[in-house]
Parts: C-alpha cells; structure tokens; sequence
C-alpha cells in the first residue's frame, strides 16, 4: 500500500494505538500499587479504599477511554483504514479533562503542601504525572478523528460536578467522625467550602476548553497537511483509476473477507484533487474494483 494518505493515516493510526497502550499500561500499574499497599503514613486511603480520590476514579476513566481506541487502531493497521467514532473522541475530551485537572491539582495544589517529592514518587508518579502528561499528548497530537465541538465541551464538567457532589456529602454533611471522609484534598478545610464549590466547575471548563482547543488544533493542522499531500499526489490524475488502483492494492496487501470501504479517505481525496468525482461514485468504484474476480 504504497498510496502517500493511506501511508499518512497508517503512521497516525501506528501513534495513536502508542499512546493508548501506554496511558493505558501506566494507569493499571498506579491503580495496582495503590490497592496492595494497604498502608502509607502520608496517605490515608490506600487499599481498597484507593477509589474514594478523584486521582484514580479520573486515572481509570482516562485509561478506560484509551482502552476503547486500541480496537480500532488495531483495526485500522490491518485495513489501511484509522478512524474512530465521534463518540469515542468525546470520551477522551472528557478522559483527558478529568486527568488533567487532576495534573493541576497535583502541581499547583498538592505538592506545594506536600512536598514534589511525595506527590510524585511511587503510584503517584503515574497517577498524578506519567499518565495525565501521556493522556494529553496522545489526545492533542495523535487522536485527529473529529473536532471536538463547543458544546461536546460541556460534557467534561460531568465526571467532576458527580465527584465534587459525592465528596462535598461525604467530607462536610457526614463527616469523618460519623463514617464519611477526610478532607484529603484539602477543599473544605485549607479553603472556604464556598470558594471550591464556586471555582471548581470554572475551573474544569477553562481546562476542557483548553484541551479542546489544543486537539482540534492540532487536528485542523493534519488535514492541512493531508490535504496538500492530496494536492500533490492526485491533482491532476484520474482520480476514478486511483481509487480503483487502491482497491486493487488493498486487496493484494490485506486479504481480508470483511471488506471496509475507506470512506473518509476517499472523500478528502476528492475534495483536495479537483476531480468532478463525487464521494458515492468513488466509494462505489473501490467497491467495485475490490470484488472483482473474488
């Protein structure tokens, strides 16, 4: 498969399944260090009761979402095709803002009181470093399937107005005496109660915004590229016989039984070409040059 867009999305489709794993690895290793050790006198909830800080509840959610892109980087290496669902992406803008807050927190919060050194040695490495700076990049500079829109913003606010419900419940109106938590985080006792309710939810949109600008940033960029890639290699050419060339390629190369018609490809080859072809016409003929002598 030697076409220069299919090349260009195999090598993103090859970064993107990178990231993913190893956000993915990290976040099992964090996650696992702090259930075995039942005990850390500068830390409270170890064990099973790791799950109450929001450190891990947004640690898993992040490696949970890097999880759901592995299939289809996989997928998309065996068919020449990389695109994941718009679903999917929105989940990873929610992931990487929910570990990114956490970053912050870490940073800017923690370890001031704590010491750097506490905050980022032994699981914390990975929760509170490793995985929230990996979750990042790969989502900014190798996820580039879909524009994350101004509203689809709005869903990040959810994993942490749902934890900062259950912790406001559990730290200020139970209480640690009467079963409930400590103020590990600090929100309720270094701070006014008032001013972490009110910043709080401000504070994870600027995050998502950021985080939303950076990654369809970087997404606008690659289509520019793939776009003058398209430029360069089709303007001018028969764009029907390359579309038939690549089917043909691609069913040399792959040999699959389940045929995946590249659709996206095709289309932003159309549109950066200057052929009159449209995208049905296209996606009809790969089909048609694919099956033949099947």
């Amino acid at each position: 498969m030697k076409d220069p867009v299919i090349r260009s999305n195999r090598i993103q489709c090859l970064f993107a399944l990178i990231g993913a794993s190893v956000v993915s690895v990290c976040v099992c290793v964090g996650v696992t260090m702090n259930l075995v050790t039942l005990f850390d006198e500068n830390f409270d909830h170890m064990g099973i009761r790791t799950f109450c800080m929001f450190t891990v509840d947004s640690n898993i959610l992040a490696g949970l979402a890097m999880l759901l892109c592995i299939p289809y980087a996989v997928d998309g290496l065996r068919t020449g095709y990389y695109h994941l669902p718009d679903w999917v992406v929105v989940m990873l803008h929610v992931a990487v803002t929910a570990v990114s807050l956490t970053f912050l927190v870490s940073l800017c919060i923690l370890a001031p009181v704590k010491g750097f050194v506490l905050i980022f040695t032994g699981s914390r490495f990975f929760l509170h470093g490793v995985c929230p700076v990996l979750s990042i990049v790969t989502f900014c500079c190798f996820i580039k399937s879909h524009l994350v829109r101004l509203g689809e913003s709005f869903l990040a606010l959810i994993p942490v107005a749902v934890y900062a419900a259950v912790y406001l419940v559990m730290v200020v109106f139970i209480g640690e005496e009467n079963g409930g938590w400590n103020d590990f985080y600090g929100f309720a006792t270094r701070i006014p109660v008032w001013v972490s309710l009110i910043a709080i939810l401000p504070l994870t949109y600027g995050i998502a915004a950021l985080v939303r600008l950076a990654h369809n940033n970087f997404c606008t960029r690659q289509r520019g590229k793939d776009a003058a890639l398209c430029r360069k290699a089709y303007g001018g050419a028969d764009l029907e016989q390359v579309v038939v060339s690549m089917a043909r390629s691609h069913k040399k190369a792959l040999r699959m039984e389940n045929l995946v018609i590249p659709t996206q490809i095709i289309r932003h080859m159309i549109e950066n070409s200057g052929s009159t072809l449209d995208a049905d016409n296209g996606c009809r003929l790969y089909l048609e040059a694919y099956l033949e002598d099947r």
